[in-house]
């Protein structure tokens, strides 16, 4: 089926599995974070999607998806920390919030890729990764990528911003 092996057909379900995690988390929430249920399933099936990615060698040796599934690893090491150890400051919660969805957007390329290589089968939307409109579509992908983290920076910038109530402490 569309020259994909079991294993590949494993891989991607775990990745469909994250990306709905995300989106659940992106639009319960308006972000993705490990305090929510959807954000830990996220990052567990993100982080399960990267390992099983490294045993697919789909266009010979190392390539370019391996290398997208260790930067993905790194950010969401980066965005954890920052979550659940404050190590940047009072810029953990953006560094946390962006660093999450930026993996979001990661999920995006392989996601677009391999479906535009394989789909329809036998006359493929893409002839290789590097096909000018799959290019475009990754590109428009990374601009709604960056109104989203803008919209994220807007919101994280007015909750900073609100008075903050006062706890009411029982003696």
């Amino acid at each position: 089926m569309f020259g994909i092996t079991p294993f590949g057909l494993f891989h991607t379900l775990i990745s469909l599995l994250a990306v709905a995690a995300g989106v659940v988390g992106l639009v319960r929430y308006q972000e993705i974070g490990t305090r929510t249920g959807a954000g830990m399933a996220y990052v567990a099936l993100t982080i399960a999607t990267c390992v099983t990615g490294f045993f697919i060698f789909h266009h010979g040796g190392f390539g370019k998806p391996h290398a997208l599934g260790i930067i993905t690893l790194v950010v969401l090491a980066i965005a954890y920390a920052a979550e659940t150890r404050s190590f940047t400051g009072r810029a953990s919660r953006y560094v946390a919030v962006l660093g999450y969805s930026l993996t979001f957007f990661f999920h995006i390329i392989p996601a677009f890729t391999e479906t535009a290589t394989r789909i329809p089968s036998g006359h493929p939307l893409a002839s290789s990764p590097d096909a000018p409109g799959l290019q475009a579509a990754i590109g428009g992908a990374f601009v709604v990528f960056l109104i989203g983290a803008g919209l994220q920076l807007r919101r994280l910038r007015a909750e900073r911003r609100a008075p903050q109530t006062p706890t009411t402490q029982f003696a």
